[in-house]
């Protein structure tokens, strides 16, 4: 079994990048949604809101992000990596409130644009810890502006599996992992408790259960019924749709595509 893929969204529900190796951090992969876009009252958006977000696309540079419009070539906005505005505010993702800090007047105003809502971007300093659902979380650990954990790991048997059901193949992006894992078969992660990528160990603590975002095509924005529909019959559990398996990680290192991948 082998990484085969390895990815990032840096802006919590923008694109995703895919990277050949990533820093592995206790809240998840370096940059991992330590940005989130929020309303006037601090509560988070995301695509299944707003589906334009799926067409504002991320690139890393040394010194910040860039957030540019993908059918625009051009318009984009500069996000650095220190603050410029710097105000700590309460922010609310799910049913977390958390301390962040506002990063940039020129970002959110280019963001309210795009977005037709008064916005702001910003960031999760180092200092905010944020707990993982403790029912699945072994040891107390934090988690980034993801939904709940810090990592997400895919089959690509599991996608393959579900593509043969599908009236139309999709993307693994569609799913949004961190991890994508070749040379297992359909959903054989269900069954994993531990693993070992290259050097470092993770748990596998929880199956993801899916919701309406999955169905936004991220080249588009558009929204349709795939794969849920499909999805429903024959993964539900607990009226619950499941597809990929939440991880915690038990250390700091390095991870890169083609790292072998072994049960513990």
């Amino acid at each position: 079994m082998v990484l085969s893929e390895i990815w990032i969204y840096p802006v919590k529900s923008l694109g995703g990048i895919r990277l050949n190796a990533s820093e592995v951090e206790e809240k998840g992969l370096k940059f991992d949604r330590r940005w989130m876009i929020v309303d006037e009252d601090g509560v988070f958006l995301t695509q299944r809101v707003f589906s334009k977000m799926a067409l504002l696309d991320i690139s890393l540079l040394e010194n910040g992000l860039v957030i540019s419009s993908r059918f625009e070539p051009g318009n984009e906005v500069f996000v650095p990596y220190t603050p410029v505005s710097g105000a700590n505010i309460e922010v609310k993702v799910w049913d977390d409130i958390v301390q962040a800090v506002t990063v940039s007047d020129e970002a959110d105003a280019w963001l309210s644009k795009q977005l037709d809502k008064n916005v702001r971007i910003v960031m999760m300093p180092e200092s905010t810890r944020r707990p993982a659902d403790p029912r699945y979380a072994l040891h107390g650990e934090a988690v980034s502006f993801a939904d709940g954990f810090p990592f997400l790991l895919i089959s690509q048997g599991s996608l393959d599996d579900l593509n043969s059901r599908l009236p139309e193949a999709i993307e693994m992006r569609r799913f949004r992992p961190n991890f994508v894992v070749t040379g297992t078969g359909p959903f054989s992660e269900d069954a994993w408790k531990s693993i070992r990528i290259g050097s470092l160990s993770f748990d596998v603590v929880k199956p993801c259960a899916r919701c309406v975002l999955t169905t936004i095509d991220p080249k588009t924005g558009e929204k349709g019924a795939e794969p849920l529909k499909t999805l429903a019959s024959f993964r539900r559990v607990n009226n619950k749709i499941l597809f990929g398996q939440n991880l915690v990680g038990r250390g700091t290192g390095t991870v890169c595509e083609g790292d072998e991948i072994t049960l513990v």
